[in-house]
């Protein structure tokens, strides 16, 4: 199985409507919260999205070279779902996407806006609009072997143990307010995974206001703090 599967699903099936990412931006003053059954649907999408209309296959390089944000969220577990091996920056890639004004060496490079509100950038390839014409379910063709590249040199297997590794340093469910940056792979595995394989959920913070960040803590009901 997959990534997505081993660490997201039982999330899913347990809860669909409990918030899976708050996402702040502080310097915009926005506040964006998706439940996890809204990030399954993104990453339902994205899949379909990269198999498609990308010919993604498993053990395929995906490079997500986005900031830690609700979209990148979907993503991530979108190119997991359907077999890719995401990378990060340097990496040569079947697919890429980066934010607006990114570039990236990958057959097609995508552009995500990082709106809060999920609006498209513009952009020829555009990641949010290509997305939504596809399905709102997945299903790979084929199991995935927990040998299977899955984040930079880790296999399935090796992801979900260092994960839940860290996970276990989370305690049980926790709400993990979290300032770090999703850089690949370390930044991925400690501040997006480790979240996931505890059964918890994530209130993230770009461009954090250091005044703000002591009454989040109250009013998120936070229980742990990441960076």
């Amino acid at each position: 199985m997959s990534v997505t599967e081993i660490l997201f699903t039982p999330l899913l099936k347990a809860d669909s409507g409990r918030p899976l990412i708050t996402h702040y931006d502080d310097a915009a003053g926005s506040r964006m919260e998706l439940s996890r059954a809204t990030i399954a649907n993104w990453a339902a999408k994205t899949a379909n999205w990269l198999r498609d209309e990308h010919d993604v296959e498993p053990g395929d390089p995906v490079a997500v070279l986005l900031p830690a944000h609700w979209q990148t969220a979907g993503l991530l577990l979108g190119a997991w779902w359907c077999g890719a091996r995401v990378v990060g920056a340097g990496e040569d890639a079947k697919v890429a996407v980066v934010p607006p004004g990114g570039t990236a060496e990958a057959e097609v490079v995508a552009v995500a806006s990082l709106h809060p509100w999920g609006v498209g950038s513009g952009a020829p390839v555009d990641y949010l609009d290509d997305v939504r014409a596809h399905g709102d379910d997945f299903t790979p063709w084929e199991p995935l072997p927990g040998s299977a590249p899955a984040l930079g040199e880790s296999t399935v297997d090796d992801l979900v143990a260092q994960a839940r590794e860290l996970g276990a340093k989370l305690g049980s469910e926790p709400r993990v307010l979290s300032t770090l940056e999703w850089n690949v792979p370390s930044g991925v595995l400690e501040g997006f995974l480790a979240v996931l394989a505890a059964g918890g959920s994530l209130v993230q913070v770009s461009n954090p206001d250091a005044g703000l960040l002591a009454a989040r803590r109250d009013t998120e009901k936070i229980t742990q703090q990441l960076g």
